[in-house]
Order: structure tokens, then C-alpha cells, then sequence
């Protein structure tokens, strides 16, 4: 059987600093490592990480340059209607306001500056099927 050690979900962004302010203001990532060219964020308990990589550097293949699609990333909070407040006070994309889903979670959905869906979901307490 073949064990993974790490995972780590890397974001391909068109700017690099703007894409930092957003997830480190958003989740309290703090920055580990940062270049021209690839920032690490990672959670303060230090179990969660997120690159962000210039979609335009030699190393992301050519087709996968463009816009994101097909997927998002989401994010499980404890509060999602206080992230929904920071969203606002910043003035990052909102797409849908925090509503409560027939599976239980209170969600909101956001776009990132790269155009990556950002899905922020909090469990709502007591729920049942």
C-alpha cells in the first residue's frame, strides 16, 4: 500500500501577492516561504498548506496556464458568517452570501483573484438528515 505523507493543493495565480492578502486575511494562513515566483502558506498549527504558483512560470505546463476549471477549493470553518463579514469589509468577489444547504452546512462561495471558486462551509449545529 502506498502511504502519502503530504498533500498540499497549489493554486495558479495571476498575481501572487493579492492571491496571499486573500488567504492569509481569509483563513489566517501565515506566509512560510515566498518568492517571484511561489509563495507556501500554511495554517498556524502548521497541518494545513496552499501554494500559490505564477501560472505563467516554466514549471506549470502550458495548459494549465489558463483560468481554473472544473473544480474548487473549500475551506471548513468554524463560523463561515464571520468570513463572510472579512469578504465584505474587503471587497473580494462574492458570489453567493452564506445560506444554509439541504446537507447540513451553512455555505458561502467566493472567487479568489484568480478566478478559483472558494466554497466556505461551516457544519450547522443539531442538523439531521
Amino acid at each position: 500500500m502506498k502511504t502519502i505523507n503530504r498533500m498540499m493543493t497549489n493554486i495558479c495565480s495571476v498575481n501572487l501577492t493579492e492571491s496571499s492578502y486573500f488567504y492569509t486575511k481569509l483563513f489566517d494562513f501565515n506566509v512560510n516561504y515566498d518568492s517571484d515566483w511561489f509563495v507556501h502558506l500554511i495554517s498556524k498549527d502548521q497541518k494545513l498548506e496552499l501554494g500559490l504558483i505564477d501560472r505563467t512560470n516554466e514549471i506549470v505546463p502550458k495548459d494549465s496556464q489558463n483560468n481554473p476549471q472544473g473544480f474548487y477549493v473549500t475551506f471548513v470553518v468554524e463560523n463561515v458568517d464571520e468570513i463572510f463579514k472579512i469578504a465584505e469589509s474587503e471587497k473580494f468577489e462574492i458570489l453567493s452570501e452564506p445560506k444554509d444547504t439541504f446537507y447540513g452546512q451553512r455555505r458561502l462561495l467566493l472567487k479568489d483573484p484568480n478566478g478559483t471558486l472558494v466554497d466556505v462551509s461551516s457544519p450547522i449545529k443539531d442538523f439531521e438528515f
